[in-house]
């Protein structure tokens, strides 16, 4: 099913220079995502940005018909600290052969590929196109490329403490949980995401 889609990195819009911006901008403007609007405003307001800033690349999800962008996703590398203690032996020997430990805390640093953004497109028009696995499922097959061409064996991502959500990822995805962070939304109150990765 995920052949069926079209995946394109946005930089091929932003190497035609303004007109190509202003072509991704109008395929923006049908994705909504009132679930999490900071999905949402990545992809509106920062995903260009990020893109030509080498801060991280999105990648945008077509339907079928090609007429529709269904989900996005965004990758980039980043370092993390990882306690290793609830993982099983096999997965710690692998984080051990990718990373340095630190002999006062026993903990692993290392760099990992993160799904920034994982967002689907619920406008109404759009229907039930992708599912969240399908979505996350091609997010890890990119992913998997750049293993291929540079390496690497780690990939991370950070999600609202929401029940459905850790389910998706850990019982559905089999990511595991590593760490929690604290982030702010909209100047509110900070919030906690939980951390959680999977080696491939």
């Amino acid at each position: 099913m995920e052949d069926d889609f079209l995946v394109l990195n946005i930089r091929e819009y932003i190497k035609m220079g303004k007109a190509g911006e202003d072509m991704l901008r109008q395929v923006f403007s049908s994705f909504k995502c009132e679930k999490n609007l900071d999905v949402e405003s990545f992809l509106t307001e920062q995903s260009i940005d990020f893109t030509k800033k080498n801060q991280s690349v999105t990648y945008i999800v077509i339907s079928p018909d090609k007429n529709n962008i269904v989900g996005y996703f965004t990758i980039t590398i980043k370092p993390i600290t990882v306690n290793t203690d609830e993982f099983s032996n096999t997965v710690r020997r692998k984080i051990a052969r990718v990373s340095e430990q630190n002999s006062d805390n026993g903990k692993y640093s290392l760099s990992a590929y993160l799904i920034a953004q994982l967002g689907k497109n619920y406008d109404d028009s759009i229907g039930n196109t992708i599912s969240g696995d399908n979505l996350l499922s091609i997010a890890l097959g990119k992913v998997k490329e750049l293993q291929y061409m540079a390496g690497g064996m780690v990939v991370f991502l950070e999600s609202e403490n929401k029940d459905r959500l850790l389910d998706f990822y850990e019982k559905q995805n089999g990511f595991k949980r590593f760490d929690t962070k604290f982030t702010k939304k909209y100047k509110e109150n900070s919030h906690t995401l939980v951390q959680l990765l999977k080696v491939i």
